[in-house]
């Protein structure tokens, strides 16, 4: 148990930075299944959507310190390589045009 007042007021602040992160997680985790389901039903435009709502989301969580920049990076990385490959897959059906 904290007796210093400065040790009091860091639990105050780590009981909110906690409760912040746990948010960010969960709505980087919310967005990160939007993409996947559109990605399993074979949705590409809506994939394409998703994932750029998604690399924002990464993008804000780790810019606030939630995550690491490099662990951002790698999972945006993942993500748009996932979603090429099914794009190939299919036949390249619904590729951008440049």
């Amino acid at each position: 148990m904290a007796h210093s007042i400065s040790a009091k007021k860091r639990v105050r602040q780590n009981l909110k930075r906690r409760a912040a992160n746990r948010y960010r997680k969960e709505v980087m985790k919310e967005q990160t299944k939007a993409f996947n389901s559109a990605l399993t039903a074979g949705d590409f435009k809506k994939a394409e959507e998703e994932l750029n709502n998604t690399v924002k989301q990464l993008d804000r969580v780790s810019t606030k310190g939630t995550i690491h920049r490099n662990t951002a990076s790698r999972r945006r990385s993942r993500m748009a390589k996932r979603l090429n490959a099914a794009r190939s897959a299919k036949g390249g059906a619904g590729t951008k045009a440049a």
